[in-house]
């Protein structure tokens, strides 16, 4: 990018004057934010569906 196209602005977490494409955390921040409250992904075990007991079965799946 050309720097005609960056912004010039006040970090809005550290407060320090940065030139950024985008809006928000700079750089240093970023890196340290991803740092810090990256977590890895968890297998997450689902119950498995049971029905209410006042759920009755449909008529057309009871018809012999």
């Amino acid at each position: 990018m050309a720097a005609a196209d960056l912004l010039d602005y006040s970090c809005p977490r550290c407060g320090s004057m940065v030139s950024e494409d985008f809006y928000g955390p700079c750089s240093v921040c970023r890196d340290d934010l991803v740092a810090t409250m990256r977590a890895d992904a968890k297998d997450v075990e689902a119950a498995a569906y049971e029905p209410k007991m006042n759920v009755v079965p449909n008529q057309v799946a009871t018809k012999d």
